[in-house]
């Protein structure tokens, strides 16, 4: 370019062309090119200028590092003039300068261009009134830039707390919701639970985008007035926060308690992007002006109405959904506090992260930087923060749970080896079994001669009667039926190596599997008492047989322990007084949720870490979902498998779930009236004597027909009460019969075992000497140990007593109604238990 042209481009594009010619001549041949790459610092603020430069080409821009606002940002285009005004007022420079493309620029040393300003006064004097102006302007702009700053300052949001912490799918899920709500102005909506942090997650979207440098304002909107000055501003005075942020972002918190008089503003706002200042009445109704800032919103719940009106929808996931994050937010708290006060940062034992894990939070991440900092106020110095300083992390289902595994770890090695359940059932309970059947068959056929006999009838029933309140189905771990099921499946899988068993019927099975097991129960009651199986040894064998042979049938035709789940009848048993045991199988679902990828203690799989090849549950029960007893047979597969010593034996109140998490069913109800009337069933002489009747029971109809009274009879009581209850009702509705059905489980299981004392104290303590009878051998002289009959009679009527104040408690606790309400339930359990009391204690 010559010196021609320069002055040309000079006149024609810079603000010098306000110079004579010969002026812009000597400034021209001046002029130095210079070139610049993008990205780099041309001036730095505070720094005396190199020169003067003219933008030949390309783009710059500049901005003041310790200022914020729109006064101080400029962009600079080609033929703009740097750094003029602190050359003429002898000044430092007012921004830092970046240059943003490639550029080429003119550069007049300072040194020279003071020179030549000295040579040509004109340069002075043409610039003096433009200097004027622009200060007049810039001083126009910083009074505007303080009001602005004035009426936000007590919204500001200066800086987002802390980014998105965790890996979970959730956390990876809501760092993309924020990455694409940052990339437009469209507005955003952001609801979620209490203590989420969700204006966190506003100031990360907007810090995120383009417009960082702007403000960001919080509203609370419980606090805005009815008129919504505040926002829309008055059109003859103070402007509102809308029109003051400019192009920031203004964030209304909890949008759900925004005054309803404002509702219709909002809706304009977010649909055309318009408001309407506040006006006088007497005065005209202002225009709309367009709203050049953002807008989010935050809202605790669903807002269907806004919903449709916003751009981006961000759910914040609660941190009960989030388990797989809990570990990474306690490391982040512990670090923030322990960098804040200067401290050790202290480790976390696994067992404290399972307990936090296994806690729903529901004040979510606040309550958890909550808890975090009040373990390490308390434990101060310490190298490890143990789970017993995370005292308040206890969920509803663990209150008064006392963990057996960790109070006694000998047990946790025991329960997880060889020996439970498998080396005591097939190097014991399998041969065993076989041999008790071949006395049953071959040896004696009276109670009095046969050890078998005596241990089934004197021995099984009052100890595993005894078992249930304390060890619930632990029976079933071990019981010999299922052994021989598993056995005929591992054989049929052997001998048919392509067949596959059959998936379980579930649907049909929960629907019809209780009755089914019901029924069974009907007809071993019958046969029981009408051929007298107690004291009958081939009839016991037999009985025993077929229930081992319908496990061993459907073993063989479905996976896993289908019959005991859903058909034995000694499993319906089980599975209905295990709900008043007092210890229970359960795992931490934090603990599943976050860590569990496998579920090897449902499914099975291959060793992984501390956890065992299993081929997983044979009840197909999840211990996290177990909310009762009667589907976990304590075989402790899941114990064995679980990596993540999430599975826990606990110590619990007798029967807490009937009054918690219990869902009743009808057949379950029907079984428990079932072996309510079995007790009067077993006790039909008595019974005949209490009531004087004069019944041959030799014979077979009239045994029938009373055996079939005194299974009935009984359980019209518990009808009659809730009859009662539903007559005297009152106001308050009561619960329905098979819920309050459940009060009596008590009564029945003290019932059977009060009968079965008998049995116990007077025969089980004979088994030497009928050990000796069995084999036809004398048993003279050897020890027996059996109860006076008054020490019976005392126990049986202990246990009555305990029984039906127990069943009165429970009812109270399961109804939740008054004694008054429940008072004809709690006569119809007095009625029975006199009844019981008359045919039993003698």
């Amino acid at each position: 370019m010559t010196s021609k042209d320069t002055v040309t481009w000079l006149q024609e594009r810079t603000a010098l062309g306000v110079l004579s010619a010969e002026v812009l001549e000597a400034i021209a041949q001046l002029l130095e090119e210079k070139v610049v790459p993008a990205q780099t610092t041309l001036v730095a603020e505070e720094t005396p200028p190199e020169g003067l430069y003219i933008l030949k080409q390309g783009q710059l821009e500049g901005d003041r590092a310790n200022q914020t606002g729109l006064a101080w940002v400029i962009s600079f285009l080609p033929g703009a003039t740097i750094h003029l005004q602190e050359l003429l007022l002898d000044q430092q420079a007012q921004r830092t300068i970046k240059t943003l493309s490639e550029c080429t620029l003119w550069l007049i040393p300072a040194a020279q261009f003071r020179k030549i300003v000295a040579q040509y006064p004109e340069i002075a004097q043409a610039f003096s009134q433009q200097l004027a102006q622009e200060l007049a302007q810039l001083s126009s702009q910083l009074n505007y830039e303080q009001e602005r700053q004035t009426a936000l300052r007590p919204y500001l949001v200066s800086k987002a707390r802390r980014g998105v912490v965790g890996k979970s799918r959730y956390a990876v899920r809501l760092r993309q919701q924020i990455k694409e709500a940052a990339e437009d102005r469209r507005p955003v909506l952001i609801f979620g639970e209490p203590g989420l942090e969700k204006d966190n997650t506003a100031a990360l979207v907007h810090f995120g985008s383009s417009y960082r440098r702007e403000p960001i304002v919080k509203v609370n909107c419980s606090a805005l007035q009815a008129s919504g000055a505040e926002l829309f501003g008055r059109a003859s005075g103070k402007p509102g926060l809308i029109e003051s942020l400019g192009t920031g972002t203004l964030v209304l918190n909890n949008i759900q308690e925004l005054p309803p008089e404002l509702t219709p503003k909002l809706a304009q706002l977010l649909e055309t992007n318009t408001y309407t200042p506040l006006s006088r009445s007497e005065d005209p109704p202002a225009p709309s002006r367009t709203c050049q800032a953002r807008i989010m919103m935050i809202a605790e719940k669903h807002l269907p109405t806004i919903e449709r009106q916003v751009g981006h929808l961000i759910k914040v996931p609660p941190l009960r959904v989030r388990k797989a994050d809990i570990e990474d937010q306690v490391e982040y708290y512990i670090r923030l506090f322990c960098r804040a006060k200067g401290t050790r940062k202290p480790k976390v034992a696994p067992e404290a992260i399972r307990r936090l894990q296994a806690y729903d939070f529901p004040g979510n991440l606040k309550e958890l930087q909550s808890l975090v900092e009040r373990a390490l106020v308390q434990c101060a110095g310490v190298n490890l923060l143990t789970e017993e300083v995370f005292w308040s992390a206890e969920t509803h289902k663990k209150r008064f749970r006392v963990n057996l595994l960790n109070a006694y770890p000998d047990l946790r090695r025991f329960l997880r080896s060889s020996w439970w359940p498998d080396r005591i059932n097939y190097g014991f309970t399998l041969g065993a079994f076989a041999l008790v059947i071949a006395l049953l068959f071959l040896g004696p056929q009276h109670r009095s001669e046969n050890v078998a006999l005596n241990l089934f009838w004197a021995w099984w029933w009052p100890l595993v009667l005894i078992g249930f309140p304390f060890v619930g189905r632990l029976w079933c771990s071990v019981c010999p039926f299922m052994i021989y099921g598993e056995v005929t499946q591992k054989l049929s899988q052997w001998l048919f190596p392509g067949r596959s068993l059959k998936r379980w019927p579930r649907q049909s099975a929960e629907k019809w599997g209780g009755w089914f097991l019901f029924g069974l129960f009907v007809l071993i009651y019958l046969w029981e008492e009408l051929w007298d199986l107690e004291d009958t040894a081939y009839l016991s064998a037999c009985l025993l047989l077929l229930i081992t042979a319908g496990a061993m049938i459907f073993s063989a035709i479905f996976e896993r322990r289908f019959w005991c789940r859903y058909l034995c009848p000694i499993g319906g048993m089980n599975g209905l007084f295990a709900k008043l045991s007092m210890t229970e199988l359960r795992a931490q679902q934090g603990t599943c949720s976050a860590e569990c990828t496998t579920y090897q203690c449902y499914k099975g799989g291959p060793r992984k870490g501390e956890g065992l090849e299993t081929g997983g549950c044979p009840l197909y029960s999840h211990p996290a979902q177990l909310e009762e007893n009667k589907d976990c047979v304590l075989c402790m597969t899941c114990l064995k498998a679980c990596p993540h010593r999430s599975v826990e034996l606990n110590l619990r109140p007798p029967g807490i779930e009937l009054w918690t998490t219990h869902v009743p069913h009808d057949s379950e109800v029907a079984l428990l009236l079932l072996l309510l009337g079995g007790v009067y069933l077993h006790r039909l002489p008595e019974l005949q004597s209490t009531l004087r009747l004069n019944l041959d029971l030799t014979q077979f109809w009239q045994h029938f027909g009373f055996s079939l009274v005194a299974l009935i009879v009984p359980a019209t009581v518990p009808f009659l009460a809730y009859s009662a209850i539903k007559l005297f009702k009152g106001s308050v509705k009561p619960r329905s019969f098979i819920e309050l059905a459940y009060g009596y489980l008590p009564l029945v299981l003290g019932a059977n075992l009060a009968h079965y004392w008998r049995l116990g104290l007077g025969e089980a303590g004979r088994i030497l000497p009928l050990t000796m009878a069995t084999f036809g051998l004398s048993g003279e002289g050897l020890p027996v140990l059996v109860a006076h009959p008054a020490v019976i009679e005392f126990l049986q009527g202990t246990t009555l007593i305990f029984s039906l104040l127990l069943t009165m408690l429970l009812t109270q606790k399961i109804a939740r109604q008054s004694f008054r309400a429940l008072l004809p339930q709690h006569l119809g359990a007095i009625a029975l238990f006199v009844s019981l009391w008359a045919i039993i204690v003698r």
